[in-house]
C-alpha cells in the first residue's frame, strides 16, 4: 500500500498529457477513469503533503458515511403544504449507486485489491425528537419508502423497536416525548483515505507519476495548454510542467489555484472555511453496544456538513464511534493551510459576492460564532441529546478536516451559498476544478464522469464505461429486475451484507 516516501519520482518531464493537482479522492478517482479510457496518457499527480490523502479524504478527516440520502435529513426539506420534497435525495443516492458500481468493477479488474478495508455494511438512521419533527420524518418515510433505491428503510416510534436499532442511545432516556427513527439496512461506512491509498497505488502501479511534498504555485494559459509551476517543498526548487490538461481537486484550496489560472468561469467565486471537531469514544464497551451511523436534525442555519450524528465507523481494522461535527471558523482553507487563505481569495471580482453573502447569510455566522463559544460542558449536553448517559471521561474532541463553502456569483454580481458541489470548467475544456463539500467523496464517480463528458467530448464513455453505467451513459431506464442483479452484483463484490436482493 502506497506511503509516505514511497513512489517519488524524479521531476523530469517538462511535458505530460494531464496534471491532477491534490492526492485526494477526487484526483484519484479521475486518474483510474483516465488509465482506462486513455491508457496511453502520461498523468503527473501533485500533493503537497507527505502522502496522499491526508486532508477532506483522510479517514479522521471526514464522518466516512456512504451519502445515499438514506438518513441525511437536509436532503429532504419540507415544503409549505407539510409535503417533503425527495430531489436532492434521489439524486445524491443515484450517484452513490454509481460509485459502489465503479468501486465493484475496479475490484473485479484488481485495482482495488481490498474491500474490505475500505467498504462495510452499516444501517443508516434518521433520529428527530418532538411533535413536528416526528411528523416531518413520517412524511419523509412515506415520500422516499416509494421509491426503489429505499425498499430497505422502516419507520418506528415504538420506543422498544427503536431500542433494538439503537440501545446506547436509549439507555437512561426517561419521560414521554415523541421518538422516531427510520433505518435502512443498506447503507455503508467508507474509509475515503484507504479507498485514495488503493486507487492511487494502482495508479502508480499503472504509470502515474505521483509527486508527494510537491506544491502547485502557479497556473499560465498557453497555446496547446497550461504551464504549471510546481515548488518542491522538500528542498525548495521550483520547476515547470507542459501539460494539456489540469485538474484542479486540491480541496479548499481549489479556489485559490482557479484564481491564479485567470479562467473566466471562476470569476465571482468565494469560499468560506468551517472548521469541524468529533467527540471520539474511548470506552471500549460503548463503541460494541453502537452499530449505526444515526443523523438528527442539523441546527438552525448550520451548514450541511454540521448535522449531528452518532457515528460508527471502522478505521485500520478498528471500530471507532464518533459524535459531532461542532463547527467552528478559522481562515485556513486546509486543516494544513495558511491563516491567510481566505483573505488572499477576496478579489475585486468577487469581492461583492463575499459582501452580499455576508448579509444574505447573516445566521450562518452566528452560528459559528455560537458554536466556536460552546464550553466543553454545552458540547456534552449536545452529545447527551443522543446518548443521555454519556460521562465526559469516555469522550475526546478530535480535530476534523476544514470544508470550505462555496460562495457563487449569482445575477447582478451578488453571491449565494452552494452547499453542494461545484464543478468549474473553463470553457475550452482544458482545466477543471472542483469546489465545494457535501456530499462531495460520495459522488465522486458521477463528478468525475461530468468532468470527462464537458472536458473529453472526443472519448466514448458509453463505449468504455457502458458496461458500469449503462443507465447513466445511455439513458436506458432497467427494469427492477437488472437493478436487482446489478446490485446483487456490488454486493457480493464488495462484501456488503445489507444490499441487494438480500433486504
Amino acid at each position: 500500500m502506497l506511503r509516505a516516501g514511497e513512489w517519488q519520482v524524479d521531476v523530469s518531464n517538462s511535458s505530460v498529457d494531464i496534471v491532477l493537482i491534490g492526492g485526494g479522492v477526487m484526483s484519484a478517482t479521475l486518474a483510474s477513469m483516465l488509465q482506462i479510457v486513455r491508457p496511453s496518457w502520461s498523468i503527473a499527480m501533485y500533493e503537497r503533503a507527505e502522502s496522499v490523502a491526508t486532508e477532506s479524504s483522510g479517514e479522521w478527516n471526514n464522518a466516512g458515511t456512504g451519502h445515499a440520502g438514506l438518513c441525511e435529513l437536509n436532503y429532504t426539506p419540507p415544503q409549505p403544504d407539510g409535503s417533503v420534497s425527495t430531489t436532492k435525495a434521489l439524486a445524491v443516492n443515484a450517484q452513490f449507486q454509481e460509485s459502489l458500481g465503479y468501486w465493484s468493477h475496479l475490484v473485479q479488474a484488481g485495482i482495488l485489491p481490498e474491500p474490505g478495508a475500505f467498504i462495510r455494511s452499516v444501517p443508516h438512521i434518521s433520529y428527530v425528537t418532538g411533535d413536528k419533527d416526528v411528523d416531518f420524518l413520517r412524511a419523509r418515510y412515506e415520500a422516499l419508502h416509494r421509491d426503489f433505491a429505499y425498499r430497505s428503510m422502516v419507520y418506528s416510534e415504538d420506543r422498544d423497536v427503536l431500542t433494538e436499532w439503537a440501545p446506547l442511545m436509549f439507555q437512561g432516556r426517561s419521560g414521554d416525548a415523541p421518538v422516531a427513527m427510520t433505518r435502512a439496512i443498506a447503507g455503508t461506512d467508507v474509509n475515503f483515505g484507504e479507498l485514495t491509498r488503493q486507487l492511487v497505488t494502482s495508479a502508480a502501479n499503472s504509470g502515474l507519476d505521483l509527486f508527494t511534498r510537491h506544491e502547485v504555485t502557479d497556473l499560465q494559459k498557453t497555446a496547446t495548454g497550461w504551464r504549471v509551476t510546481v515548488k518542491n517543498l522538500t528542498d525548495g526548487t521550483t520547476s515547470q510542467v507542459d501539460t494539456r490538461f489540469v485538474f484542479v481537486g486540491a480541496g479548499g484550496a481549489a479556489i485559490l489555484l482557479l484564481q491564479k489560472s485567470g479562467i473566466a468561469e471562476a470569476k465571482g467565486y468565494g469560499g468560506f472555511p468551517v472548521s469541524g471537531q468529533f467527540f471520539r469514544c474511548t470506552n471500549p464497551e460503548l463503541i460494541a453496544q453502537h452499530d449505526a451511523k444515526v443523523y438528527g436534525q442539523p441546527q438552525l442555519n448550520a451548514p450541511p456538513m454540521s448535522m449531528p450524528h452518532l457515528d460508527t465507523r471502522v478505521v485500520n481494522g478498528e471500530q471507532v464511534l464518533l459524535f459531532g461535527p461542532f463547527a467552528g471558523f478559522e481562515p485556513r482553507f486546509l486543516k494544513a493551510g495558511s491563516l491567510f487563505d481566505l483573505f488572499k481569495s477576496i478579489k475585486p471580482n468577487n469581492l461583492k459576492t463575499y459582501l452580499s453573502v455576508a448579509k444574505d447569510e447573516f445566521g450562518l455566522t452566528t452560528y459559528l460564532i455560537k458554536q466556536v463559544m460552546l464550553s466543553h460542558t454545552a458540547e456534552m449536553d449536545v452529545l447527551r441529546d443522543f446518548l443521555p448517559e454519556a460521562q465526559d471521561s469516555d469522550w475526546q474532541l478530535h480535530k476534523a478536516g476544514m470544508r470550505v463553502q462555496t460562495l457563487k456569483p449569482g445575477p447582478n454580481g451578488r453571491g449565494k451559498l452552494e452547499f453542494g458541489t461545484e464543478v468549474v470548467t473553463a470553457a475550452d475544456g482544458s482545466i477543471a476544478g472542483l469546489l465545494g463539500a457535501s456530499p462531495g467523496a460520495s459522488t465522486a464517480v458521477s463528478i468525475m464522469l461530468q468532468i470527462l463528458e464537458r472536458c473529453f467530448p472526443d472519448v466514448d464513455l458509453a463505449d468504455s464505461l457502458g458496461d458500469i453505467f449503462t443507465q447513466r451513459l445511455t439513458g436506458a431506464a432497467p427494469s427492477e429486475n437488472d437493478r436487482l442483479a446489478h446490485e446483487d452484483v456490488i454486493r457480493d463484490v464488495l462484501g456488503l451484507e445489507g444490499y441487494g436482493s438480500a433486504i
